[in-house]
């Protein structure tokens, strides 16, 4: 009978304040979806250092006048380093096919680059990418060397600002979150003020409190719980439409999202959803509103 009155309770409110709740609905969506897509990209970051960074390269660019010789000293050199895992000699020619090949979607990019402009190189994978800076030390100053450039000093830029975004959009989920909060605790105090003469008879009555707050708690978690599932729901959307299809191309760069943090987002929301929802609304009920 209790659970029955609590629950018709739940409804009667939602629908009584029900323009109220949609906007607390909306607003937690929005907020929750900006909290799900940071933490997606927080994952997506950290699994990125760990693929690329396995993946890093050293090259080693030639001048353009090196001589046969050098060439030979050079390669030896790097044949025989210590540091040296594995290492790919790379023509003027090879490099000029790469680039096209990395940039046929750029035909105006290809065209304004000329094949003598890409220089001879040596592709050179490190047995502990770390050791970079000992091994620019030995080789710079190598005759026939023009340039040795890092590739995980390139990728730590992409990775900084992929942070820098991951920051934005939690930033953006906090505000949003706030502002959830503080939509939730004042649909509270109307529903609460709204029905006061109800509360003071049943507190006449011998109601316990937690009889009493109940409702307004579920109402409040309901909207929470509601947001989730949306936000939940936009997240896969992005994923179909987006990720596995407008952005499919990208897939080899960015590497795909996983089903499994998808669906790990489901948990999270709701849960982060209700149990803030819940607790915003005690707390309302506790310390600003006398039930």
């Amino acid at each position: 009978m209790r659970v029955r009155y609590v629950l018709s309770e739940v409804l009667t409110g939602l629908w009584r304040n029900v323009t109220m709740t949609i906007a607390m609905i909306i607003t937690m969506t929005v907020s929750l979806t900006m909290l799900g897509a940071s933490l997606l990209l927080f994952f997506q970051v950290g699994k990125m250092e760990d693929f690329f960074y396995q993946r890093v390269e050293v090259s080693v660019f030639l001048k353009p006048d090196i001589k046969d010789d050098q060439r030979s000293n050079l390669e030896e050199s790097i044949k025989s380093n210590a540091l040296v895992q594995s290492y790919q000699h790379e023509t003027k020619d090879q490099a000029w096919s790469r680039f096209q090949e990395q940039f046929k979607d750029a035909p105006d990019l290809v065209s304004s680059v000329k094949p003598d402009s890409l220089p001879e190189s040596y592709r050179i994978k490190l047995k502990d990418p770390n050791k970079v800076q000992d091994f620019a030390d030995q080789f710079r100053t190598q005759e026939g060397v023009s340039d040795i450039i890092d590739q995980k000093q390139l990728l730590k830029r992409v990775f900084d600002l992929l942070g820098a975004l991951q920051t934005l959009a939690l930033t953006v989920a906090i505000i949003q979150g706030a502002a959830a909060l503080l939509l939730v605790a004042n649909t509270i105090q109307v529903a609460a003020y709204s029905k006061r003469r109800e509360v003071a008879v049943m507190k006449l009555v011998g109601a316990s409190n937690w009889f009493i707050q109940m409702p307004f708690v579920l109402e409040a978690v309901f909207a929470g719980l509601i947001g989730a599932i949306l936000a939940f729901g936009a997240l896969v959307c992005a994923k179909i439409f987006f990720i596995d299809g407008s952005l499919k191309a990208l897939a080899t760069v960015l590497l795909p999202v996983d089903w499994g943090n998808i669906w790990l987002m489901l948990p999270v929301l709701c849960g982060a959803g209700g149990l803030v929802s819940a607790v915003t609304a005690w707390v309302t009920l506790r310390f600003y509103v006398r039930v």
